[in-house]
């Protein structure tokens, strides 16, 4: 199959621009054989945006969560992307799996959030994967990969995932000099374990542009999109740049489960 991240342009609080960007990149993503399309987190909204409060949006049948499910059933593809939901007086930065018949697979909401955030975000209690005819997918959002010594990702591998998509938002001071300090060591030392010991994927696509308002107002999300394999090896890894917005596509080829459960001691010995 063919994974396509989609390192979009995300705007704080234009919702409009950034699903109608999105939808674009989905299509254009499609064309090319994309079977599973991967979108950045708060792709809405943005992360830690004040607008939301104000916006956030329903799963599954908010604005939001409705334009990407029918993006989804348009192109026939797995769409992953984060969201901003809204659930009653609560407010998660969440994530989907929508199928090519725009149901929804996964719903998943953030756990490992940053302390900045959590004036933002009530913290997600679940995780969960979904068995579809390419593979068994998990779904995690940016600092759920570095969870201390892994927790979540590995309780993906634990509960069966062949593949992690994960939603995220990479963000640097605005005179981070990428040639003096190259971005994604920390997303390296948290993915390459995890896919080499469960012979798992993992996928986590970042956004670019600037953070306008909220904690790190002034901020730049830079993309460095990122794909390891199950070896443990990085496969792919997408521009790096406030203004890098491309699509990054990886041929994948699952490996074989090799245990379940404690079976998994004896693999690792």
């Amino acid at each position: 199959m063919k994974l396509s991240l989609i390192q979009a342009r995300v705007v704080g609080g234009e919702r409009q621009a950034n699903l109608e960007r999105a939808e674009h990149l989905v299509g254009k993503a499609a064309s090319l054989g994309a079977a599973v399309v991967l979108l950045p987190e708060a792709m809405d909204l943005g992360w830690t945006h004040p607008s939301a409060a104000p916006d956030a949006t329903s799963i599954p049948d908010g604005e939001t969560c409705l334009r990407l499910r029918e993006a989804a059933r348009k192109h026939s593809v797995y769409l992953c992307s984060g969201l901003v939901e809204r659930a009653g007086d609560r407010v998660f930065n969440a994530a989907v799996l929508i199928s090519p018949a725009g149901d929804i697979l996964l719903h998943h909401r953030k756990i490992n959030e940053l302390e900045i955030a959590h004036d933002y975000y009530a913290q997600g209690d679940r995780l969960a994967v979904a068995a579809t005819p390419l593979g068994t997918f998990g779904v995690m959002i940016c600092s759920d990969a570095f969870a201390r010594n892994q927790v979540i990702s590995r309780t993906l591998g634990l509960l069966g995932a062949d593949i992690i998509l994960s939603p995220c938002a990479w963000a640097v001071a605005a005179d981070h000099d990428n040639t003096s300090e190259p971005y994604g060591q920390l997303w390296l030392d948290n993915y390459c374990p995890v896919a080499r010991d469960f012979r798992l994927w993992i996928a986590g696509c970042s956004n670019v542009g600037w953070l306008p308002d909220g904690p790190w107002k002034g901020r730049k999300c830079i993309g460095c999109s990122l794909v390891v394999g199950p070896d443990g090896k990085q496969v792919a890894m997408a521009s790096y740049g406030v203004d890098a917005e491309e699509i990054c596509s990886v041929d994948i080829k699952l490996s074989p489960r090799l245990a379940r459960g404690d079976g998994w001691e004896r693999v690792w010995m």
